[in-house]
Parts: C-alpha cells; structure tokens; sequence
C-alpha cells in the first residue's frame, strides 16, 4: 500500500465509511487536532523518564485514536466496527488527576505556563487539547458527536494541566503564580 494516494490533490478526502467531503471540513479539522494532540502527547512521552506515566501516556495516545476515529466517521453503520470510548476511560483519568493533585499542594490562582521545556509542552498540549474539545463541540452542532468524547477531551485538559504541575515539582521548576497587574 503506497502512502500518496492523490486522491486528495483536489481538496478532498475520504472519512472514515469512504463518504468524500472538504479537507476544510469542520469534522476534518475537529479529528485534525485531535490528531495534533497525539503528537504533543508522543513528544511528552518522550521528555518524561517515568515508565508508568508513559504507559498511561500511551493509553491516552490509544484512547485519541478512537476519539479521532469516531470523529471522522459519518456513518452509524462503520461506527459500530470501531473501538469505543468509555466512562472507564474518563474514570482512569479522574483517578489520575486525583493521584497527582495528592502530591500537590493547593492552586489558589492561575499558573504562567513555562518554567521547562517539558511543563511548557505539558501546556502546549493542554491548549491542543482545548482547541480539539471547542471543534468537537462546534461539531456537535451540526452532527451528532458522542458525549463521552467531548467529555474525554474536558478531562484530559484537565489532566494535563495537573501534569504539568506534577512536571514544575519533579523537574524543580518554578511554578509562578499569575498576578494581575492594575
């Protein structure tokens, strides 16, 4: 199988279930992003040494595959042949969060992003996140959009902010609070 098909020389491409639709398409760029925000997670992998963080990075990066496909598929019919998204999935999160917030002390304000590399790509990727959570909102005003996907995509922004967190602790960064100036 070759990868250039040219098929989408024109401006099109294929969703999953074989409909043709704009590569300007709303649910293009909505499992675009998400697609993006699998490759910041795969260069946080990479930064962090921790064997069992990367093994949930790498659940996470499984679980985007699926929400990637779900959203670029039209057709109830080849829905029913993919992997789904669970409340288990969203639960593996929130018990995340809640393990990494244990070793924390209390946020009383906002945070800058920055500090390290690392953190910095934390948020990076925390703002991806966001930004595939808006498109897939916006799309579920046009078609349907399962819940649980807008849903995974809140908490794992919210995970990734207490990751990188956790990140500013073990790297000994700087965590700099925000303070409004007048």
């Amino acid at each position: 199988m070759k990868v250039y098909t040219k098929t989408g020389d024109k401006g099109e491409t294929s969703l999953y279930g074989g409909q043709r639709v704009s590569k300007g398409d709303l649910r293009i760029h909505a499992y675009g992003t998400v697609d993006e925000l699998n490759s910041y997670i795969g260069l946080l992998r990479d930064l962090c040494a921790d064997e069992a963080r990367n093994a949930q990075l790498i659940r996470i990066q499984d679980r985007l595959f699926t929400l990637g496909a779900l959203l670029a598929t039209e057709s109830e019919t080849a829905k029913k042949r993919l992997p789904k998204i669970s409340k288990e999935d969203i639960e593996s999160l929130e018990g995340a969060i809640d393990a990494m917030e244990h070793t924390l002390e209390p946020i009383k304000t906002f945070v800058l992003p920055g500090g390290h590399p690392t953190v910095s790509y934390c948020h990076i990727s925390r703002c991806v996140c966001r930004r595939a959570e808006r498109l897939s909102v916006e799309l579920g005003e046009e078609v349907e959009v399962e819940p649980l996907v807008i849903q995974y995509l809140n908490r794992l922004s919210d995970y990734l902010f207490v990751l990188s967190r956790l990140l500013t602790k073990i790297l000994d960064a700087k965590e700099i609070p925000w303070v409004p100036e007048n």
